[in-house]
């Protein structure tokens, strides 16, 4: 039997094609004049552009590009990308792909946070069936080029051990010397001038409010720690900087100068965030988010608050606040590192129970009866519940909430629920279990925490 395609082109393996819509995950989506669908990247809708298949074949049900050469431009896209690494034009140009992490740097950000907002727009109405308007809104200060913004960022090692990135769907490494997306303090370590050799990632962090930043180093099994330990003494030598390093399989990670975390503030809060835990990587989001997820939330005096998937407490803080010393906030958090920051910071706030492990088990294990209504049983499961939450703050991974999670949410019957996620369709889905529960979005707003980047925020109010 014949393939209803052709094969992919010989030689060069580029098409001209119509960019159409944009799609989920940075893509723009055309057809052949076959009808064959490609995702292709690095362009705008409505363009015409000469695309370079990076993943095709004559059985696969859609093939991958990136755009080599724009024929017919949009008025949106930027003279000149903000990272020539990540500029598809210039590294294809040299036969060579363009690293990932700004991959809508080619767009003017006013551009791509109508992209973003039709990405959401498009996720809620597919997937939840929510026909809503969304703006992405700006994030506070932020820069006319959307640079400047992260407090952390992860490298790959090469084996020459220079710090690098991987292209788009590729484990290949590619040697970067600067990331302009990047607060300045991290690129103020210059670390592509060391040898690396023997390190397998590194992670870096810096407070926003310009504290001691720190690298972290995931080492490979037989590294050379004495000839590491001495390079990175040159990294400390004229600089406050933190280092800590984990070996392969070790399970405590050790610290080679300063401390083994990064102190943070937002409001008036102060955190210390371990090597290897989560924060909030723009370095507006903290401010931004301690007032506006709490806050959607409404957590009243005396009440009991839920956060899920807490990280190190940026949200528990705020809701601790609101309930005051009549209520309670349950923090659980999956993370043994990030958990641990959380209890540390809430050590000496008796309304706060940090809890670690899975959402889903320790729903089930401090609202037995919850678990058992979430798998359709007519009798609670025995134990002691803890107290029924009055309102939930969850902010998970990309995957999202699930549907173990949503249905024990539904049964724990909540007032309020402030849904924060980084994936609109995980988001768009767990919404949808939501509604057809019998809940009501209230608002959903959105926010462009990764300048020049796919990736937005998004943050859903929820109510039965």
């Amino acid at each position: 039997m014949t393939s209803p395609h052709p094969p992919a082109p010989a030689g060069p393996d580029e098409l001209e094609l119509r960019l159409g819509p944009i799609a989920h995950g940075g893509h723009t989506v055309a057809r052949t004049g076959e009808g064959r669908v490609v995702f292709v990247r690095h362009g705008l809708p409505g363009e015409l552009v000469r695309v370079r298949l990076t993943e095709a074949g004559p059985d696969a049900r859609f093939w991958r590009g990136d755009v080599v050469a724009v024929l017919e431009a949009d008025a949106g896209r930027r003279d000149r990308h903000v990272w020539a690494p990540a500029d598809s034009l210039v590294t294809w140009g040299r036969g060579e792909p363009p690293v990932g992490g700004a991959e809508f740097g080619h767009a003017e950000l006013a551009v791509q946070r109508r992209l973003k907002a039709d990405v959401v727009a498009e996720q809620l109405a597919r997937l939840a069936g929510l026909e809503t308007g969304v703006e992405v809104e700006a994030m506070p200060g932020e820069d006319p080029r959307g640079l400047g913004w992260r407090t952390r960022a992860h490298f790959a090692v090469d084996a020459a051990g220079r710090i690098g990135m991987h292209p788009h769907r590729s484990a290949a490494v590619v040697p970067v010397d600067r990331f302009p997306l990047a607060v300045p303090a991290l690129d103020d370590l210059r670390l592509a001038e060391l040898d690396l050799r023997g390190v397998e990632r590194v992670d870096v962090a810096a407070p926003a409010d310009g504290g001691t930043p720190l690298v972290h180093l995931g080492l490979a099994a037989g590294a050379d720690e004495p000839r590491l330990r001495r390079e990175l003494a040159r990294l400390a030598a004229d600089r406050d900087v933190s280092v800590t390093a984990r070996a392969e399989g070790a399970r405590e990670l050790e610290t080679w100068a300063g401390r083994p975390s990064v102190v943070e503030h937002a409001g008036a809060h102060r955190w210390e965030v371990s090597a290897e835990g989560f924060w909030q990587i723009h370095r507006s989001a903290p401010g931004l988010l301690l007032g506006a997820v709490p806050g959607a939330a409404g957590a009243r005096p005396g009440e009991h608050a839920l956060d899920l998937y807490a990280g190190a407490g940026l949200f528990t803080a705020a809701l601790a606040d609101a309930v005051g010393d009549a209520g309670s906030v349950v923090a659980v958090e999956g993370s043994p590192v990030t958990s641990a920051d959380a209890r540390r910071t809430f050590a000496g706030r008796s309304t706060v129970r940090v809890e670690r492990g899975s959402v889903d088990k320790v729903a089930a294990r401090l609202w037995p009866g919850a678990a058992a209504l979430s798998r359709g049983r007519r009798r609670p499961a025995s134990g002691r519940a803890a107290a029924r939450p009055d309102v939930v703050v969850l902010d998970p991974p990309r995957a999202g909430a699930g549907r173990v999670v949503v249905d024990q949410l539904v049964a724990l019957a909540p007032r309020r629920i402030a849904y924060l996620a980084c994936d609109p369709a995980t988001l768009a889905r767990d919404l949808g279990r939501f509604r057809r529960a019998g809940w009501t979005v209230r608002q959903v707003r959105a926010f462009d925490m990764y300048p020049n980047t796919h990736h937005v925020e998004a943050l859903a109010v929820l109510e039965p």
